[in-house]
């Protein structure tokens, strides 16, 4: 008899298991902290024109305002006519100045008398909409206005 014995198959020892919980936790509070929330749900048709010479918006001092019609979910609640969005509801362009108010005491106090007003209009809104929402904003002092679009050729809309 042999005083060695072999090795029976070379079997691979269990993977320790032990720290897999704090890599999953770990994991979920990276995604919880990065992940950004959606602030406002479009009720409105979005297609921007485009436009060559663009430049980035400082977010933290701007107040939106969508104009356009009614996206395909909405058609059927409230037509065809070209509608304003400020926030997540619709306004009648009456209702601009107390919208916009409202959204402007949203902002950081030193912050409220440099907002800026971001008109992200839909290429196939009609003028006069965009005309009555810019005369409402003369009324309310609110004179730094920018219209978002997105980068292209305008000659492409």
């Amino acid at each position: 008899m042999s005083k060695f014995k072999k090795k029976k198959g070379g079997e691979v020892p269990a993977v320790n298991t032990a720290s897999l919980p704090d890599i999953v936790f770990m994991l979920l509070f990276f995604f919880m902290v990065v992940t950004v929330l959606r602030d406002n749900n479009l009720l409105v048709k979005n297609e921007l024109p485009k436009a060559d010479q663009v430049e980035k918006l400082q977010k933290d001092r701007s107040v939106y305002i969508y104009a356009g019609k009614p996206s395909e979910r909405y058609k059927d609640k409230y037509g065809t006519e070209g509608r304003i969005q400020i926030g997540d509801k619709y306004t009648d362009v009456s209702q601009v100045g107390s919208a916009l108010e409202e959204a402007r005491r949203k902002l950081l106090p030193e912050l409220q008398d440099k907002v800026m007003v971001a008109l992200k209009v839909d290429g196939e809104t009609n003028t006069g909409l965009v005309s009555d929402i810019k005369q409402e904003l003369r009324e309310l002092n609110m004179l730094k206005i920018i219209y978002i679009t997105t980068p292209g050729n305008e000659t492409d809309n």
